[in-house]
């Protein structure tokens, strides 16, 4: 039998200084990529949410907190596809499972909450 391999985590932090916004990190290669994202992840398929790419962080940054960053959401995720310019991937979270898409636009990124989204039962 094969052993299994680790999920990748994630963690969705709210940062409250300097400026509030959210950090979400996904664990890829060793280190937390990371985005900083002003208005928080979209909550409908209507919505793109500006998020900037900001210098990877240590692993050991999942579960840190301190008085001005506490962790919104935590969990792993699973990439479906990826290319040049977009990756598409799912957070299984604390309160389920939401599939989202990190379009890069040149210079910044927008995140995109998917049309079609995991099954209830998914995570």
């Amino acid at each position: 039998m094969a052993p299994t391999t680790p999920r990748p985590v994630f963690v969705l932090h709210d940062h409250r200084k300097p400026r509030p916004h959210f950090d979400l990190r996904l664990e890829e290669d060793g280190v937390l990529r990371s985005w900083a994202v002003p208005r928080g992840l979209p909550t409908t398929a209507r919505q793109n949410r500006l998020a900037i790419a900001v210098p990877d962080h240590d692993l050991d940054h999942v579960d840190y907190t301190d008085e001005h960053k506490f962790i919104a959401d935590t969990g792993w995720w699973q990439e479906e596809s990826r290319d040049d310019r977009r990756i598409v991937f799912v957070l299984h979270g604390q309160s389920g499972a939401r599939r989202y898409a990190l379009i890069h636009t040149g210079e910044d990124w927008l995140l995109h909450l998917t049309k079609e989204q995991p099954a209830a039962d998914a995570s």
